[in-house]
């Protein structure tokens, strides 16, 4: 079947219509403690989302990825589905690099006003977390405050940036005041971080859209998907603070 190219940049088979009413799409870029990348891996299996689109846009590395047990290969950043539960998610396997930020954070922000989506950005924290747990707060743009106060989403305790790709993101959100959600955990800033993971989904990503998901899982397992994760989680190490996803106190940006 012949591949159509949207505006944007995603690629969708002929006849394959997204049919999402307002839907809500949770972005999962690698970035600090691959917190993102774990809840949106964990989303797509636990709901069984169906395999919608693969994302080409300028910038994004042009490599093959498969899995364990599978055949099929596909790009590394793609786009999957739940109609059941009006969902989207963003799956990365691939770090961006910084000169490529700009490009694919138009890329897919114009296909998300196109979709009429509510974007859920999610970043990391560094902290230390030997004596409390991962603290979550969340900021907006837009009118998308009112979903965080509705569901009790603290505010940010301190000033802060969000780098990498989620912060051209919430960036280009802002710049067109399109209404989008933030959610900064605080998690370890050296490993694969499945507890953090678990805290977005069950205080805050479930709850926003409407969602029952087990999080058990990523606490039992955790140190499975540490090993799993663990070369990812050295790649974003390895690379520029700008070009990985994380927040940081305004003071150590400056």
């Amino acid at each position: 079947m012949a591949a159509i190219r949207t505006q944007s940049g995603a690629e969708r088979s002929e006849g394959d219509d997204l049919g999402l009413e307002s839907p809500i799409l949770v972005e999962g870029f690698p970035g600090l403690g691959l917190v993102g990348k774990i809840a949106t891996d964990h989303l797509v299996d636990q709901l069984e989302m169906r395999y919608y689109a693969s994302v080409h846009c300028e910038g994004l590395p042009r490599v093959g990825v498969y899995r364990d047990g599978d055949r099929t290969a596909r790009p590394p950043v793609r786009l999957y589905v739940s109609e059941n539960h009006d969902l989207i998610a963003l799956q990365s396997d691939v770090p961006v690099d910084a000169d490529a930020r700009e490009h694919v954070a138009t890329c897919l922000t114009d296909w998300v006003v196109e979709q009429e989506a509510t974007p859920i950005y999610l970043s990391g924290r560094p902290v230390d977390r030997e004596e409390n747990g991962p603290s979550l707060y969340g900021v907006a743009t837009g009118d998308g405050a009112t979903v965080l106060d509705a569901h009790d989403v603290p505010t940010p305790p301190e000033d802060g940036v969000v780098t990498g790709p989620t912060g051209a993101l919430i960036e280009q959100a802002a710049r067109r005041e399109y209404d989008s959600l933030g959610l900064v955990i605080g998690c370890d800033p050296q490993f694969p971080d499945p507890e953090a993971a678990s805290v977005l989904l069950r205080e805050a990503i479930a709850p926003i859209a409407g969602l029952e998901v087990e999080v058990e899982a990523l606490v039992d397992h955790a140190e499975e998907i540490r090993d799993q994760k663990e070369r990812l989680a050295q790649q974003m190490q390895a690379i520029d603070e700008e070009e990985s996803t994380q927040a940081r106190p305004l003071r150590m940006y400056q």
